[in-house]
């Protein structure tokens, strides 16, 4: 097996009892609720956005209930885990954050109108926030309008690049076609897609198709359903059809539907020998939840494993062990969340004074290049707002944690505009470009 992919080369839950049952859990958190930190010097405020009297607000701002809460909760906890250690450290230029959520439920308006009463009514001076590239680009308008600022902490299906965001999980060059090359490579040439019915996963397989098509792989089948829905059997039947002898299935499903998918399959004998899915939806989080005996010998490719081995994945491992408690896991978005607390705090200490968080062109300019020693590995953030990542690909195992089966040997330089889609071919984003006409095209202009 391939241990290095080239560098251009390279959720969730079950039958409606199993499916019930963690979203209950899942879904305990109030509504809203303000987390505050230990008390610190008083700000000024700004007519853009506004320190805290008693401290630097942000916004947190994840689905805490509907089928993507148990997903973005633990995400929320990784974002709390940093701003935590950074407030135990004395904070932002003496400031303690204080951290305010809202929850998003599942519901893509909600998170626009969350966005707007965080930005508003709170006056934060940034936002870490949203899963579903749904709630993304529901938020999206809101930060263009009012020209504020997000972290997104997600993989996703790149073609985006936007001067309010930073994107800290995966381009799809850091996912999505590293993992398609591997699975050529390793696995076969026929391939059956199947995904939830949003942005993501109809773009995500858009790239897949057009990759494939460049290099000598077929879809066989592709299949979509609404998010949160369970009816997988005819799926699992035409999966059957399609591939009589096995074939690679690349699943980016999201939430309840993944359950169903993966206990339908063992049920047909679809197995991971002979049918081995490629999930990129799925981290350690999500195979708790499911259960190992249902995804045991399945693939999903990510920048960030639990089992990463570096001196800073052992600290960031159990600096959250410690504070949430030993049963629990850390996945990608987790440690993508992380990255993106500490990489906004850098920003705004290159920034200069204390009352920099306000000035949002400050802060966003001083993001530009700067650096973390990540869990993943070392991160830098680009011009076009996206970070470089390791790519890796695990193998779940028997204690439900990755077997890391493949890794790049270098951190791979994020392409948010997809080179092997027609339309944006040739395309690039560097929001630091002082040569271009119209300024506002540098989120996606004709590479030179």
């Amino acid at each position: 097996m391939s241990s290095q992919i080239n560098r251009r080369k390279f959720l969730l839950y079950g039958s409606a009892t199993l499916g019930t049952s963690i979203l209950l859990k899942a879904c305990g958190s109030a509504p809203t609720t303000t987390t505050e930190a230990s008390p610190a010097a008083s700000g000024e405020a700004s007519p853009a956005a506004a320190a805290a009297g008693d401290g630097i607000k942000v916004g947190i701002l994840h689905s805490l209930s509907g089928t993507m809460a148990i997903s973005e909760n633990s995400v929320v906890d990784s974002t709390e885990l940093a701003i935590e250690e950074i407030n135990k450290a004395g904070g932002i230029n003496g400031k303690q954050i204080v951290a305010i959520k809202e929850d998003g439920a599942s519901d893509w308006p909600t998170f626009a109108e969350k966005a707007k009463k965080l930005i508003d009514e709170d006056q934060v001076v940034v936002i870490f926030g949203c899963w579903t590239s749904a709630s993304r680009k529901a938020v999206l308008p809101v930060f263009e309008e009012k020209n504020h600022m997000l972290f997104y902490p997600v993989q996703y299906e790149g073609q985006e690049c936007s001067k309010n965001i930073f994107y800290t999980g995966a381009a799809p060059n850091q996912q999505i076609e590293p993992s398609v090359d591997w699975l050529l490579e390793e696995k076969g040439k026929e391939f059956y897609l199947v995904g939830s019915d949003y942005v993501f996963p109809r773009t995500a397989n858009t790239i897949i198709k057009a990759q494939l098509a460049a290099k000598g792989g077929t879809v066989v089948g592709e299949d979509y359903l609404p998010l949160g829905s369970t009816e997988v059997t005819p799926i699992i039947s035409k999966i059957r059809s399609a591939l009589p002898n096995g074939g690679v299935i690349y699943n980016t499903m999201n939430g309840d539907s993944n359950v169903a998918l993966f206990k339908q399959m063992q049920g047909a004998g679809l197995t991971a020998d002979k049918y081995p899915v490629m999930s990129v939806s799925i981290a350690e989080e999500e195979v708790k939840a499911i259960g190992v005996d249902f995804l045991k010998g399945h693939y999903a490719a990510w920048n960030y494993f639990q089992t990463v081995d570096s001196p800073e994945n052992e600290k960031y491992v159990a600096a959250f062990k410690a504070k949430f408690g030993d049963d629990r896991v850390t996945n990608d978005p987790m440690e993508a969340a992380y990255i993106s607390v500490n990489i906004w705090k850098q920003a705004v200490e290159k920034a200069g004074d204390a009352g920099t968080p306000t000035d949002l062109e400050k802060v966003r300019t001083a993001a530009y290049g700067q650096k973390f020693a990540a869990p993943e590995g070392p991160v830098e953030m680009n011009n076009n707002h996206h970070i470089s990542k390791t790519v890796r690909i695990g193998e779940v195992r028997d204690d439900g944690l990755f077997e890391i089966v493949s890794s790049t040997p270098a951190p791979v330089e994020p392409i948010p505009w997809n080179q092997f889609v027609a339309d944006t071919k040739g395309f690039t984003c560097d929001w630091t470009r002082t040569d271009i006409k119209a300024p506002e095209t540098a989120g996606k202009f004709k590479g030179a």
